[in-house]
């Protein structure tokens, strides 16, 4: 199926300096944001504390399960709503990892059914400690960075035929955050630096191709946290699944453009690479835009209809989707041009096999 018409031809990369303005004005709105909330929001996953989710035969005031809660020492507790207004389901979140054994239950029950007058079943307690939080924490970064850091792997070997320059470098910087992590340097700095290093040695190596994917799949996580964070809405184990799962989507859309860069390459060797790169955007758009399409649908559904505990999961998804099908067109194609325009020993040559 065609939505858009062979032999089209919008100029894309013509567009860039826009695109990059946009994508620059998205990043530092993110980064002020994360600045000024001191990261992002963590949820009691990463945070460490207590959630208790309560069942009431109807619909109450939060003003009276707090008062219940002030009775068993839980008064700093924030108190919302869960589900559907009419089961009367309430969620409640605090700071402390309590002691939650047997009689904790029957504490929170007892205390909030004094203070409302109803019936009132426990229907979940989940505690995390902080220690557990922070390890949580840490792993949940390191899967993201070893995430990015395999794939860019994949990209250099698929595309470029660099298996083992990209394998040293890989396992040189995985050997680097292993060593320094020994010496206590915290994690999220630890993973900066590194993708940081990344990217100069993709430039000076002219792993072109990998740089192009990577720096789009940064992007896309970067302005997903960021939406996040200016959102207010906590950052907790399904987020991570979510921009593990956007990462895998935005390089599948990536990969296909590449490939038809590459095929155009070396179809059209006399053509500026410029005008190859938007002959191949235009070519894969019906793709492009049907794939997107498609998967918005189902994920609105899930954000409208899949009840609270997917709801952040779906949303996530959605900022995911619609950015990484703008990076694959807008960021990751151009890196190759910016790569190309480079003054640096090889630039011309490195563009000219594929």
């Amino acid at each position: 199926m065609e939505i858009i018409k062979p032999g089209t031809k919008i100029d894309f990369i013509g567009r860039r300096q826009m695109a990059y303005g946009f994508s620059a004005i998205l990043i530092l709105l993110s980064l002020v944001s994360l600045i000024y909330h001191g990261g992002p929001k963590y949820g009691i996953d990463f945070a460490g504390g207590t959630i208790v989710q309560i069942q009431c035969t109807e619909e109450t005031r939060i003003s009276d399960i707090r008062a219940g809660l002030d009775a068993v020492g839980m008064g700093d507790a924030t108190v919302q709503r869960f589900g559907a207004e009419a089961k009367g389901e309430y969620l409640i979140r605090t700071d402390q990892s309590l002691i939650t054994g047997e009689g904790f239950s029957e504490e929170v029950r007892s205390a909030v059914a004094d203070a409302t007058g109803m019936d009132v079943v426990v229907e979940r307690v989940e505690m995390v400690g902080p220690q557990v939080g922070a390890d949580l924490r840490e792993k949940a970064l390191l899967a993201l960075f070893y995430a990015l850091l395999f794939i860019t792997i994949y990209i250099s070997g698929r595309f470029e035929l660099k298996w083992v320059l990209s394998g040293v470098m890989a396992a040189a910087l995985i050997g680097a955050v292993y060593l320094f992590s020994l010496f206590g340097v915290s994690i999220p700095l630890l993973i900066v630096v590194a993708l940081a290093v990344a990217l100069i040695m993709f430039w000076q190596l002219r792993l072109k191709f990998a740089m192009g994917a990577i720096v789009a799949l940064m992007h896309d996580v970067f302005i997903t946290i960021g939406v996040f964070s200016v959102a207010g809405i906590e950052f907790s184990l399904p987020i991570v699944a979510a921009l593990l799962t956007i990462i895998g989507y935005s390089l599948n859309d990536t990969i296909v453009v590449f490939d038809r860069i590459r095929e155009n390459i070396n179809k059209h060797a006399r053509k500026p690479l410029e005008t190859v790169i938007n002959q191949s955007i235009n070519e894969t758009l019906s793709r492009t835009i049907m794939t997107s399409v498609t998967t918005l649908i189902v994920l609105i559904c899930l954000f409208l209809l899949g009840g609270a505990i997917i709801h952040d999961f779906a949303l996530a998804m959605i900022i995911g989707v619609v950015v990484g099908t703008y990076s694959s067109i807008y960021v990751s194609s151009p890196t190759l041009l910016v790569l190309q325009e480079a003054p640096g020993k090889g630039a011309a040559e490195a563009m000219g096999q594929a």
